[in-house]
């Protein structure tokens, strides 16, 4: 039983290390382009804009009240 518990507490870091991993690959090459400030005002508004695009269609789907 305390093999199978060590091996339970090993998931959470290693489910932790992956997605660090993931978001740095992910993040590193967008980071150059936030040095100018045409491309980092396009970038914020394309994420804001779909962030606000991905909650219009989970509240359509969801049946949930827009306002």
């Amino acid at each position: 039983m305390k093999n199978f518990i060590q091996n339970l507490l090993r998931y959470p870091k290693f489910l932790a290390l992956i997605t660090g991993g993931v978001l740095s690959v992910v993040i590193a090459p967008i980071i150059p382009l936030l040095n100018k400030p045409v491309t980092a005002i396009a970038m914020i508004s394309a994420i804001i804009s779909g962030f606000i695009g991905v909650s219009l269609v989970l509240r359509a789907m969801l049946g949930l009240d827009i306002a």
